[in-house]
C-alpha cells in the first residue's frame, strides 16, 4: 500500500511543471514583454500549486549574462552621461536609470529562485513575489518613460547589479546578505532624495511611482532579512559579525549616508543592526570579536 501511495505521488511530481526549469526560462527571456509575461505566469502557477521543486540533482547552470534585450547599451558606470533632471531629456534619463535597476531586479529575484535549491517552499514563494513586483515596477516606469517620449533602451546603462549576482552565486547566505540587505537597502536610502528631485520639477507621476516602489522594496528587504537570519541561524553564525565580514570582502566596509532609518527599521533591521549601520556610514565601526 505504502509503495503504491509513493508511486502515485512520484507520478504527480513528474506531471507537474518544474519550478527551476520554468524560472530559468523566465531568466533567459530576452524580450521585455516576454520576460514580464513569463514572470507573472510563473508566480501564478506557483500559487496554484502547478510547479514541482523536484530536480535531477545537477547543479544550476552558471549564468554569465541573463536574458535581456539588445538595448540599452551597457557601459562602465564612469561612462554614464550626467544630465540635469531639470531638462526633459535629463528627467527621462533618470527614469531610465531606475527602470534599468528594476529590470535587473527581476533577473536577480528569478536567479535567487533558480540557483538555490533545497530551500523551504516559503523561500520560493517570497522570491517569486519579489520577481513579480519588480516586473510591475518596471512596467510603471517604462509606461512613464514612454509618456516622456522615450522607451527602455534609449539611454546607456551599466551592469553593476548583475555583477553582484555573479559574485554571490555560490551561497544563498552571501546572496541574502549583499543583494537585498545592501543593494536594495541602498535603494531605500536613495528614495527620499529621488522623490524630492522629481517633485522639484513637477513630475508628480514619477513621485507616485517611486512611492509604490519604496513601499514594495521595504517588503523585499524584509524578505532578504528574513532569509539571511534563517541561514545564519541554520549555520550557527553571528549575523552581524558575518555581515560585517561579507561587507568587507565584497562591498567595502563603509556605507554611504544618509540612511533611510525609518524604512530600514520597517524592513526588519534591528536596533543593534541600525546602530552598526550608522557607525558604518560614519566610518567609525569597530570589528566584532
Amino acid at each position: 500500500m505504502l509503495c503504491g501511495i509513493l508511486a502515485v505521488f512520484a507520478g504527480i511530481a513528474r506531471m507537474l511543471d518544474n519550478l527551476y526549469t520554468r524560472t530559468h526560462r523566465c531568466l533567459m527571456a530576452t524580450q521585455v514583454e516576454q520576460k514580464l509575461t513569463l514572470t507573472r505566469g510563473l508566480r501564478a502557477d506557483w500559487q496554484r500549486g502547478h510547479l514541482s521543486v523536484e530536480h535531477d540533482g545537477c547543479p544550476p547552470e552558471a549564468i554569465a549574462t541573463p536574458g535581456r534585450p539588445g538595448k540599452p547599451l551597457l557601459v562602465s558606470p564612469l561612462q554614464m552621461a550626467r544630465r540635469s533632471v531639470r531638462s526633459p531629456e535629463g528627467r527621462a534619463a533618470l527614469i531610465h536609470v531606475i527602470a534599468h535597476i528594476e529590470f535587473n531586479a527581476i533577473n536577480l529575484a528569478l536567479d535567487a529562485v533558480y540557483r538555490f535549491r533545497e530551500m523551504p517552499a516559503e523561500y520560493y514563494a517570497d522570491w517569486l513575489q519579489v520577481a513579480e513586483e519588480e516586473a510591475f515596477h518596471f512596467s510603471l516606469l517604462r509606461t512613464h518613460l514612454i509618456s516622456l517620449g522615450h522607451d527602455y533602451g534609449d539611454f546607456e546603462a551599466h551592469d553593476g547589479l548583475w555583477q553582484m549576482a555573479l559574485q554571490t552565486a555560490h551561497d544563498p547566505l552571501v546572496r541574502m546578505a549583499l543583494v537585498p540587505r545592501v543593494l536594495e537597502a541602498r535603494g531605500l536610502d536613495a528614495s527620499p532624495a529621488l522623490m524630492r528631485k522629481f517633485e522639484s520639477v513637477g513630475d508628480q507621476r514619477a513621485v507616485e511611482i517611486l512611492g509604490i516602489i519604496l513601499r514594495d522594496e521595504i517588503g523585499h528587504v524584509r524578505i532578504g532579512n528574513r532569509w539571511y537570519g534563517y541561514l545564519c541561524e541554520q549555520r550557527g553564525v553571528d549575523p552581524i559579525k558575518t555581515f560585517l565580514e561579507l561587507l568587507q570582502e565584497y562591498a567595502g566596509s563603509r556605507l554611504r549616508p544618509p540612511l533611510h532609518t525609518e524604512a530600514r527599521r520597517a524592513a526588519g533591521f534591528s536596533e543593534e543592526e541600525m546602530n552598526m549601520l550608522e557607525k558604518l556610514a560614519a566610518g567609525s565601526v569597530e570589528p566584532r570579536s
